[in-house]
C-alpha cells in the first residue's frame, strides 16, 4: 500500500510548508518577546454583555468590572438579556448594569444581540461619547487591572485589542483542560508573536475591545454568523485593519464539561467557519495575493491546518481498519504507515498543548497533577474536533446557549488550584 505512504508524505509536506513560519512564533514566545505600552490617555468605555439565562454567573462578572482599578466614571456597563426565561435582567440590574431585554426567536445569536445593544446605546445614550466598546460573555471574570492594561494598548492607537484568555475551570476534566490549553495557545503562541511582528491577531469569542470610530467606519455591527468573532476578524483583515494583543489583560471564562455539549459547541464553530469562508473566503484569498497581506495568509493556514490533520487522521484510521480486516492485503506496510502517522499526529498535538501549559503554568488555576495528566489528553481533545466537523457537515447546526454554573468571584480563583 505505497499509495497510503505517499498520501501521508504529501499531507505532512503540505502542513510543514504551510506552518513552518510558526516556528518563528514559537521562538518569539519562548523568548518572552512582546510589545510594551504605556497609557497615552484615559479613554471612556461602554461594556457590552449579551446574556441568555445567565443569572447564576453574571453577577460575578459585573462585580469584577466594578472592582477594576480603572476610573468607574469612565466605564458604563450595558447588558442585553437576550431571549431570557430566568431573572438574568434583574440580577444584572441589581449589580449596577443598564439592562435591555430582547425577545426575538428568529434572529438568534450573539451577533444579533450585540447589534441590538449598540443600537439601543446610540438611540438612548447619544449624549455620551464613548471611545471604545468592550465585549464580554456573562461567564467571564476580569483581573482587577484588566481595563487599565487594555487601555494602554488602545490609547496607543490600536483600534481593536484582544486580551489573554484563561479558563475558570481548567482542572474540572480533560475537556475543560483541552479548551484551556487551546485558548492559551491561541493567546500566547499565536496572538502574542503576531502582535510583536506587526501583523494582525484574531478575536476569539470574548474579551476584546474595538473603537467607536472603527464601528462607524464599518457601518455598525453587521456580523451575524454562528461565529461572529471570526467573521469580525476576517472582515477586519480583508480591510487591512489590525487586531492588537494585550498579554497583561487577563480574562477567565468557563468551559463546557460534557463531551456532547462540547462537540455541539465546536460543531457551531465549524459551521460558522464554513459560512464565513463561503461568504468572505474569496475576499480573503484575493486580499492575500493582491496586497501581500500576511495576516490573510496566516488566517487561511490556521483555518486549513486542522482540516489537513483531520483528513490524515481519518484516512489512516480507515486504512488501519482495512489492514487488520482484509485477509488479501499485505497488512504489515499498511499498519506500519498508519500507526506511524497516528503516532506522529499524537506527538505533535501533545507538544502543541503541553507548551502553553508549561509557559503559563503559574497562571492556570489547577493542581500540578491535573495539568500533567490532562496534557496527555490534549491530542484526544483536538481529535474530537472530527466529530464536530462531521456534525457540522451532516446537518443544520444552530446557535444554542451553553449552561454556565461556575459561580466564583475573582478573589476565589486562587482556591481552585
Amino acid at each position: 500500500m505505497k499509495t497510503l505512504t505517499w498520501i501521508n508524505i504529501i499531507l505532512a509536506g503540505l502542513m510543514a510548508a504551510a506552518c513552518c513560519y510558526q516556528l518563528l512564533y514559537l521562538l518569539l514566545r519562548m523568548r518572552g518577546l512582546g510589545r510594551r505600552f504605556e497609557a497615552r490617555s484615559l479613554c471612556r468605555y461602554a461594556v457590552l454583555i449579551a446574556a441568555r439565562n445567565e443569572s447564576a454567573v453574571i453577577g460575578q462578572l459585573l462585580d469584577s468590572i466594578r472592582a477594576q482599578d480603572y476610573s468607574r466614571e469612565l466605564v458604563d456597563v450595558y447588558v442585553v438579556a437576550d431571549n431570557c426565561t430566568d431573572n438574568t435582567a434583574a440580577v444584572a440590574a441589581s449589580h449596577g448594569a443598564v439592562v435591555y431585554q430582547r425577545q426575538n426567536k428568529l434572529q438568534v445569536g450573539k451577533g444579533y444581540a450585540l447589534n441590538f445593544l449598540l443600537e439601543k446605546i446610540a438611540q438612548e445614550h447619544s449624549g455620551v461619547r464613548y471611545d471604545g466598546f468592550f465585549v464580554f460573555d456573562a461567564d467571564n471574570l476580569l483581573e482587577p487591572d484588566y481595563i487599565t492594561e487594555m487601555n494602554k494598548v488602545f490609547s496607543s492607537g490600536c483600534p481593536v485589542v484582544t486580551g489573554y484568555r484563561n479558563a475558570k475551570n481548567f482542572g474540572d476534566n480533560w475537556i475543560t483542560a483541552g479548551y484551556g490549553a487551546f485558548f492559551l495557545r491561541e493567546s500566547e503562541f499565536l496572538n502574542r508573536p503576531r502582535d510583536f511582528l506587526g501583523t494582525s491577531c484574531a478575536v476569539s469569542g470574548t474579551g476584546f475591545l474595538f473603537s467607536a470610530s472603527l464601528l462607524e467606519k464599518l457601518g455598525g455591527w453587521n456580523y451575524f454568523a454562528l461565529t461572529e468573532d471570526l467573521e469580525f476578524t476576517v472582515d477586519l483583515i480583508c480591510r487591512g485593519e489590525k487586531v492588537a494583543y494585550c498579554h497583561t489583560a487577563v480574562l477567565y471564562d468557563e468551559q463546557p464539561t460534557g463531551f456532547q455539549q462540547s462537540v455541539q459547541q465546536r460543531a457551531r464553530w465549524m459551521k460558522g467557519f464554513m459560512q464565513i469562508m463561503a461568504k468572505r473566503g474569496g475576499s480573503l484569498v484575493r486580499s492575500m495575493f493582491s496586497t501581500g497581506n500576511f495576516a490573510c495568509f496566516d488566517m487561511v493556514v490556521n483555518s486549513t491546518a486542522g482540516m489537513l490533520t483531520g483528513i490524515s487522521f481519518v484516512l489512516n484510521a480507515i486504512m488501519f481498519i482495512v489492514g487488520i480486516t482484509s485477509p488479501h492485503l499485505e497488512t504489515g506496510p499498511v499498519l506500519l504507515s498508519a500507526l506511524t502517522a497516528i503516532a506522529g499526529s499524537y506527538v505533535m498535538l501533545y507538544f502543541t498543548g503541553l507548551l502553553p501549559v508549561l509557559t503559563e503554568w503559574k497562571k492556570i488555576r489547577c493542581t500540578a497533577g491535573r495539568k500533567i495528566l490532562f496534557s496527555f489528553m490534549y491530542p484526544f481533545f483536538m481529535a474530537s474536533f472530527l466529530f464536530s466537523l462531521a456534525l457540522a457537515m451532516a446537518g443544520s447546526v444552530e446557535w444554542k446557549p451553553i449552561q454556565h454554573t461556575v459561580a466564583v468571584s475573582i478573589g476565589e480563583m486562587d482556591t481552585r488550584r
